[in-house]
């Protein structure tokens, strides 16, 4: 049987092509190309990594090389190293330009700022082909594990049990020196010499946590510092990074992005103050899960005029009542005399005194009646004051939300489709799932702001416009991103420069007549 036969690897050949040529002219390579061409990446304040000896690298041609290999799941930077000197589209791309890996690795560590408004302007570009409705947006969180394993991670309880190991170990060793003699003593010392190093170290990491007043509960990482020790699902914990996110309905783009290390309690209302920055309007209604169900959030989102609908958490078990029917929410308020009523026809009233809890004040509410009451075993448990009930400053913006919730019908249950959409194309599909840099939160948000720009031009690229058409009749601007429609008006000089613009890049001749 005959079989295909390869070339001889020693036989000469003459190639008449260019390298452009063997990039066809719809990769997506080339958008990469000129989407930062034509950004004004000095106003942005990208740093230029100087080299020993040598002129420094472009700033544009690292940025190229990063979303080159963010759309094709690569971010180690000895893995892009490679890509340079084997990958025909990266050296398209770069113009056969070989940064070494260090070099490559300080452009995304000095970078994170400038990385963020690149993102920006992935989003101005959607907005103006169109394809962000900003009517309704979701949010929501995800987890990337940082650089630092649990073992050294670090919090009181901690540091103190490894103490009491190191003291209970240096009681063994005293013992046994004691009983041993020639080599087995010299044995013993040095053990003992290394219990006491070890020692020192908890003891300067106790030190550390304890001046660290930022939190009740603080943590020390060593390798990763501001990375911190979370749930993650159910009893699963990881030491890790919160990735906020914020999607837009129309097309599933994000718009949104902030790095953390804190839970979703307190994130809505910094996210929705975004939103509202990139959208210019509060007119849209956010979905967000119960995570983010926290009264002064809402009392923010209310401030802003922003609709939001937030799935309402399950009553605690310390909250609820031996009968469901006695539950606090159903006894009714009355605002003009600030009293309840519960379901048996009792007042409860207030002695208007403010009590003040972690992060609210509120009153309690009870009636004297509860001595007497006939169904209290089925209202409370509590056997001497009988049935309380505390409301908040922020319970009125909390029943809001209830009612939008009720009131929106199927709204609601589209917020999972809509914000889980990025995290299964990033972590999933892409294998994102940590973050790849280490040494602080700043560094690790470039990580983040790159993998949301591949994923903002990939959703650019497949929604079906395509890229003779996204080229054709879009140029991007030089200091902000934005849409040109071409007009008649414009002058004879600017349509030259536009239709040169398009042929030497993209192949493509337009006509004078299409503009």
């Amino acid at each position: 049987m005959e079989y295909q036969k390869g070339q001889d690897r020693e036989q000469l050949s003459l190639y008449t092509t260019c390298l452009d040529d063997m990039v066809p002219r719809d990769n997506s390579v080339r958008l990469i190309d000129q989407f930062v061409n034509l950004l004004d990446l000095r106003e942005m304040g990208f740093q230029t990594i100087a080299t020993q000896g040598r002129p420094p690298y472009h700033p544009g041609d690292l940025l190229k090389l990063f979303i080159y290999g963010y759309m094709n799941q690569m971010r180690s930077s000895r893995r892009l190293e490679k890509e340079c000197a084997r990958n025909l589209e990266v050296i398209w791309l770069l113009k056969n330009l070989k940064p070494d890996h260090n070099t490559i690795a300080r452009f995304r560590k000095e970078n994170p700022k400038a990385i963020r408004k690149v993102f920006r302007q992935s989003v101005a570009l959607a907005r103006n082909f169109n394809l962000i409705g900003g009517q309704l947006i979701a949010g929501d969180s995800t987890k990337l594990r940082a650089q630092n394993s649990k073992k050294n991670n670090y919090n009181k309880k901690k540091v103190q049990r490894h103490l009491e190991y190191i003291e209970h170990k240096l009681e063994e060793h005293q013992k046994e020196m004691a009983k041993a003699d020639g080599d087995q003593q010299q044995e013993l010392t040095k053990q003992i010499e290394g219990r006491k190093e070890q020692k020192k170290k908890y003891q300067a990491i106790q030190e550390q946590l304890k001046s660290d007043r930022s939190s009740e509960n603080p943590q020390l990482s060593t390798s990763d510092p501001d990375s911190r020790h979370q749930i993650v699902r159910g009893t699963i914990t990881e030491v890790c990074y919160t990735a906020q996110t914020t999607v837009d309905a129309k097309y599933k783009f994000l718009i949104d992005y902030k790095l953390t290390n804190q839970n979703d309690k307190k994130a809505m209302g910094m996210m929705l103050r975004r939103a509202k920055s990139i959208l210019r309007h509060t007119g849209f209604t956010a979905l967000y899960d119960k995570g983010y169900h926290t009264g002064s959030e809402f009392s923010i989102a209310d401030q802003l005029g922003i609709k939001t609908l937030v799935a309402i958490p399950g009553i605690g078990r310390k909250s609820q009542a031996p009968d469901p029917r006695y539950n606090a929410e159903n006894f009714g308020y009355n605002k003009t005399n600030d009293t309840y009523t519960c379901p048996q026809g009792n007042i409860l009233t207030s002695n208007q005194s403010h009590y003040k809890a972690r992060n609210y004040t509120f009153k309690q509410y009870k009636t004297k009646a509860c001595k007497k009451c006939p169904v209290r075993h089925k209202c409370t448990t509590s056997k001497v004051n009988g049935k309380v009930i505390q409301r908040t400053e922020f319970t009125e913006n909390i029943q809001a939300n209830a009612r939008r919730v009720t009131e929106s019908g199927q709204l609601y249950k589209k917020r999972q489709a809509l914000v889980e959409h990025p995290y299964g194309t990033i972590k999933r599909q892409w294998g994102f799932d940590h973050i790849i840099t280490k040494k602080g939160m700043k560094v690790a948000s470039a990580d983040l702001g790159l993998m949301a720009l591949a994923y903002n031009l990939t959703r650019l690229i497949n929604t079906g416009i395509g890229l003779k058409e996204l080229l054709q009749k879009a140029i991007i601007g030089t200091k902000t991103l934005f849409l040109v429609y071409i007009k008649p008006q414009n002058s004879m000089r600017v349509i030259w420069k536009i239709k040169n613009l398009i042929t030497l890049n993209f192949g493509l001749k337009p006509d004078y007549s299409y503009f």
